[in-house]
């Protein structure tokens, strides 16, 4: 493995926030990429507590060695609005996982995380081109995770949320580009779903409820999860004894890796 190259007073900082913030794989993704590319920089957690949020992404705007800022739970809706400009996809989904420094001092918002998402499916052999797609979860990650099926030709996506506003929010803006193909609920619709994931933080701790029940899947399907640590979470433990084909969250920001180097212009 190549070794990363010394920190110094030349090194370019990038920084990942969230809350909780150890569960993170970016920088053991993006660090070794750094070094391979001989680019001197270097991708730190940030422990960003939503109360603080707005006055940490202040702080981060203004240091001048900083170019990058990458986003996880809970945070990618509520950073769209301190971002100074954004894409066309943090405009359907709402939410954002990476921004950058303009060349005129502006930070730019964009979201990977459908993109990578279905990238890793589809390189795994899951093509969701006409499936029916169960999703748990309508916050940032299940935003753009929804978005990116519909975008890759899935036939009909049911959405659950708890929260009311958020899920209809959602449906809106994905009816605005595939009308009719989404339906919502607060509890789960696995009916004929053969790909059911989790966007929720739902398995981050070994105390926590299932997203959905894999029981309730037909055989055989696809179950899909987009916590990374753990790699095994209960819910596709679960899944894979039912003898359902399990799908790890690492695929995810696997397939974002090459998304990320031309944002970021790491290929300069």
């Amino acid at each position: 493995m190549t070794d990363n190259p010394p920190i110094s007073g030349t090194t370019r900082l990038y920084v990942v926030l969230g809350d909780p913030v150890t569960q993170v794989q970016s920088p053991a993704l993006m660090n070794p990429l750094f070094a391979r590319l001989g680019i001197d920089a270097v991708l730190v957690p940030v422990h960003a507590e939503p109360a603080q949020l707005r006055r940490i992404v202040d702080g981060l705007r203004h240091i001048g060695n900083l170019d990058g800022i990458f986003v996880t739970v809970p945070h990618k809706t509520a950073v769209v609005d301190l971002a100074d400009r954004h894409s066309p996809t943090v405009e359907i989904t709402g939410s954002a996982n990476a921004l950058r420094r303009e060349a005129d001092g502006h930070w730019y918002a964009e979201n990977f995380d459908g993109l990578g998402f279905v990238t890793g499916l589809t390189s795994a052999g899951h093509d969701p081109a006409g499936a029916h797609v169960a999703l748990a979860g309508a916050g940032g990650a299940g935003s753009a995770i929804a978005a990116a099926l519909l975008a890759a030709g899935a036939e009909r996506l049911a959405v659950c949320d708890p929260d009311t506003a958020k899920r209809e929010a959602l449906r809106a803006r994905l009816d605005r580009h595939w009308p009719g193909r989404t339906v919502t609920s607060a509890a789960p619709l696995l009916d004929g779903a053969r790909l059911a994931v989790n966007a929720t933080p739902l398995g981050l701790r070994p105390d926590d409820p299932l997203p959905f029940r894999p029981e309730l899947l037909p055989p055989g399907s696809v179950v899909a999860d987009i916590i990374m640590k753990p790699r095994e979470t209960r819910l596709l433990r679960e899944a894979a004894e039912l003898g359902h084909v399990v799908h790890h969250g690492i695929h995810m920001l696997d397939g974002q890796l090459d998304s990320y180097r031309a944002f970021f212009g790491l290929d300069h």
